[in-house]
């Protein structure tokens, strides 16, 4: 997926910061979660049926008499223990095991991607035979891709010699951008906003408009767009964590979201997403049609379950692609599942 001769280009710090907060998982609302939202992860180290090592990201080291008495534990009872979003508990060889299959598999030939995908490979089989226990799971049950997958997907969204770009606005200014652009070993080139500031000049203040300017500065520098997305950065947020049918494909009609251009390979995920909306509000309908104690699901769910399929080929949504994207993308960034605060809070070793 990566060149190996790939540069990083056109970032300044505030830049780089900015892409992370962007992707950075939601937290409840601050008046609703205020001193109850667990904070950092644990990591526990076991081996023979004895804990040996537990290390909280937040205070260092922790006293393994906190757990001893109760070992063994699940990783989400170390979690909810010591107030931590996430934890992982590693059984003592479980890595270098990880490590032993992932260099007995790797090939000269195997490029980035297949790589990291023989890694997750390994870490996935530690997952099932319990040298690995991680929680949460988000992406429990999401199949895992090939390397085929991988490259169809970029060659649809992105082919050779040509750049993928995500501009966001705030107001009049460029918020942050980043330009992929797709070489013949990989993408050799990564743009930041900082390479085409100076080569925007005044903006409207309308990124509808702006939008444009961009997409030229980016084009002079990396070749021709094959995929351009663009919209307010609060408004691209709120899409990433927004888990009502059609939020991406509605977005995209009012112009909130403007994609240009548009390769032909993104109108399959933005037409399930639009295709869940309308069957998603003929249920609705459907709800208030059906008779006094009947379920409504027991009169048109089959019929609107057959029609959905029909309109994807005789296959049901999930046989498509394997997984909704903008769920995956859902799932990675909403964090509902967060204890509350019960117990006290970690204590660091003496």
């Amino acid at each position: 997926m990566l060149a190996p001769d790939v540069r990083f280009e056109g970032f300044t710090h505030r830049d780089w910061q900015r892409i992370v907060d962007l992707f950075r998982p939601e937290r409840p609302d601050p008046k609703e979660a205020a001193g109850t939202a667990p904070e950092g992860f644990v990591i526990a180290v076991h081996g023979g049926g004895r804990l040996r090592k537990l290390v909280h990201s937040r205070v260092g080291r922790l006293r393994l008499d906190d757990l001893a008495p109760d070992w063994p534990l699940s990783a989400e009872a170390i979690a909810r223990r010591h107030d931590a979003s996430w934890a992982l508990s590693i059984e003592s060889g479980a890595l270098e095991a990880v490590m032993e299959r992932l260099g007995a598999r790797l090939r000269p030939h195997h490029d980035c991607s297949e790589q990291w995908l023989l890694l997750l490979s390994g870490l996935q089989e530690q997952l099932r035979t319990g040298g690995l226990d991680l929680w949460p799971q988000r992406l429990s049950g999401m199949p895992m891709p090939t390397a085929a997958m991988i490259d169809g997907s970029i060659d649809t969204v992105c082919p050779k010699g040509k750049t993928m770009l995500v501009g966001l606005f705030d107001g009049d200014a460029l918020w942050t951008s980043i330009a992929l652009r797709r070489g013949s070993a990989g993408f050799d080139l990564i743009l930041g906003p900082d390479a085409v500031r100076d080569r925007l000049g005044l903006l409207s203040g309308d990124f509808r408009r702006d939008h444009r300017h961009l997409a030229r500065a980016v084009t002079d520098l990396t070749g021709p767009l094959a995929l351009g997305c663009f919209a307010e950065h609060q408004t691209f947020r709120a899409l990433e964590v927004d888990p009502s049918p059609g939020a991406w494909a509605t977005a995209v009609a009012v112009r909130d979201v403007v994609l240009s251009p548009v390769p032909p390979g993104m109108a399959v995920p933005l037409g399930l997403d639009a295709g869940r909306a309308a069957f998603s509000a003929l249920r609705q309908v459907a709800q208030r049609m059906a008779p006094p104690g009947v379920p409504a699901a027991d009169i048109f769910g089959p019929a609107l379950d057959s029609m959905m399929e029909l309109a994807l080929g005789g296959r049901p949504v999930e046989d498509v692609l394997g997984f909704h994207p903008f769920e995956l993308l859902r799932k990675l960034l909403v964090r509902n599942d967060w204890p509350r605060r019960t117990e006290r809070p970690p204590r660091p070793r003496a």
